[in-house]
């Protein structure tokens, strides 16, 4: 594990998007996963940046005004036949660099412009990515690899723009649970109930993350077995062989 000191990153674009209509083979769907870049600072509030929607009752909200996406997992991606654009790609807020999933900490604090943000969850994925890209295994795919991206809540609001260092300046000791084990435990391995206490115990947790946790330990897990699969198909698709 990186010191606090060594944990550092920039934004290499602040994007943001619109509610529109996605096909998804039968269907249309609503969903702003698709982001633009915007440019010039931009005000950040306790609910994200202004003129960014949300179509989803998990998406948006204070403990998930703002979703990061490594540009270090573009490359990945791209190796899988998707065509991505050069920022924004995966629906995210920030587009960064320097801080991945593996090194970042549920919890951790950083400065960004003159805004201080904290990182609740990691990202679970859903049916949306499918409709994004045109490819039923997406959400799975997002899943499996571990490349999910990261939440932020919003605890002093002010400015950001492109360019702008993204600074880790508090960690919680005590409860250390990097953003990629808080995605196993939630996405992947749900019979590891140890682990699900322990993310559960991480004060920082974000409200989602926090009561599908609640759920699972209420009624225990001996009966769950996989990826989270809830979340990553319409309702009205059938679940693809895999």
């Amino acid at each position: 594990m990186q010191t606090v000191r060594d944990i550092s990153g920039s934004i290499e674009a602040v994007c943001v998007g619109a509610a529109r209509e996605l096909d998804s083979g039968r269907r249309t769907i609503q969903s702003a996963i698709v982001k633009t870049a915007v440019s010039g600072r931009v005000t950040l509030g306790p609910l994200g940046l202004p003129s960014d929607e949300h179509v989803y009752e998990d998406h948006g909200g204070p403990d998930m005004a703002l979703l990061a996406y490594p540009k270090e997992h573009y490359d990945y991606w791209r190796g899988h036949g998707l065509d991505l654009p050069e920022v924004g790609a995966m629906g995210e807020n920030l587009t960064t660099t320097g801080l991945v999933e593996t090194e970042v900490c549920i919890g951790d604090v950083f400065e960004v412009g003159t805004c201080v943000i904290q990182v609740t969850e990691t990202r679970s994925p859903c049916f949306k990515l499918a409709a994004r890209f045109g490819r039923k295994d997406m959400a799975v795919l997002m899943q499996q690899s571990g490349y999910t991206g990261f939440l932020f809540r919003v605890l002093v609001c002010g400015e950001l723009e492109q360019g702008d260092a993204i600074n880790l300046i508090r960690r919680d000791e005590h409860h250390t649970m990097t953003v990629a084990e808080a995605g196993r435990i939630l996405n992947i391995d749900r019979q590891d109930i140890a682990g699900a206490q322990r993310l559960y115990a991480v004060s920082a947790l974000g409200y989602s993350a926090r009561r599908t946790l609640a759920a699972r330990l209420d009624k225990g897990v001996a009966d769950l077995g996989g990826l989270h699969v809830e979340r990553l198909f319409h309702p009205a698709d059938q679940t693809p062989e895999h």
